[in-house]
């Protein structure tokens, strides 16, 4: 389970470039749910999943996994909990490794690291077990370097090591946002294996609106540093992407928006 409660955290105070990055921000997610976040430019997304990972901590708030408080706890501390994969490829990864010796890393992740071999002989029959998942052929390259991997490959490999240890809670900012359509499409389906084989607890940024009413069954919308939409349930799954730009400007009618929260990056479909 992740829970925040009433997280603040501002950039910059009182200079004039301060920004009010994320306003009281109060989310409960339950085992296994799977939500998705969808907001322009700005709206707070991305700091979201950086306080849960531990990049920084709140102004204010107290941020919970499995009612554990580690609000306070470091990123290193915090990463045997949470798993992230980033928009660019090359993040989760290191190029002049071979696939091997990344898992061999992703397998410790959030331990303790001594002396000992870090690659040991007995890893590598579940690094080929999980690496057949990908239906990509890695399971029989483990000695290849990951810097002559496609993009797709990379971003499905770090997926992969992300999820390795069955983290708490499973953090996709924007992951498939550089990839085609095809590949960005074999990852989706990825992502959906992983999170429902796993039960992983997941928050999943996305400027597309298609996906976020299609992956997962939560759908959050956030503007400036606050979440305005909270979508589940039979209410979700009858809504259109059309039904929700309706509800966009329904919200801006009302003066909880402005335009910018319709940009063309967000109607993407």
């Amino acid at each position: 389970m992740l829970e925040l409660n009433s997280i603040h955290k501002t950039f910059n105070p009182g200079d004039v470039n301060e920004i009010k990055a994320l306003r009281g921000i109060d989310l409960t997610l339950e085992v296994g749910e799977f939500v998705t976040v969808i907001g322009s430019n700005g709206a707070g997304k991305s700091t979201l999943l950086n306080s849960v990972a531990g990049v920084f901590q709140p102004d204010e708030g107290k941020i919970y996994i499995d009612n554990t408080d580690v609000t306070r706890w470091a990123e290193h501390h915090r990463a045997r909990l949470v798993g992230r994969v980033f928009q660019d490829p090359l993040r989760g990864t290191a190029a002049s490794m071979s696939i091997e010796q990344n898992m061999a890393i992703a397998l410790l992740r959030g331990k303790r690291r001594g002396l000992g071999q870090g690659l040991r002989r007995k890893d590598r029959p579940v690094f080929r077990e999980h690496l057949a998942l990908l239906g990509l052929g890695l399971e029989d390259r483990l000695q290849s370097k990951v810097g002559l991997l496609s993009g797709g490959q990379r971003q499905s490999l770090t997926l992969l090591m992300a999820t390795l240890t069955k983290p708490r809670v499973l953090l996709l900012d924007e992951h498939i946002a550089a990839l085609d359509p095809a590949t960005a499409e074999q990852v989706l389906q990825l992502t959906n294996k992983l999170v429902r084989d796993y039960h992983l607890t997941t928050l999943m940024v996305t400027h597309n609106m298609s996906q976020a009413l299609s992956m997962g069954t939560r759908t959050l919308m956030m503007h400036q540093g606050q979440i305005i939409l909270d979508l589940r349930g039979e209410e979700r799954a009858r809504l259109t992407v059309t039904d929700l730009i309706n509800k966009f400007t329904e919200l801006r009618g009302k003066g909880k928006l402005d335009d910018s929260i319709v940009d063309d990056e967000l109607l993407l479909s």
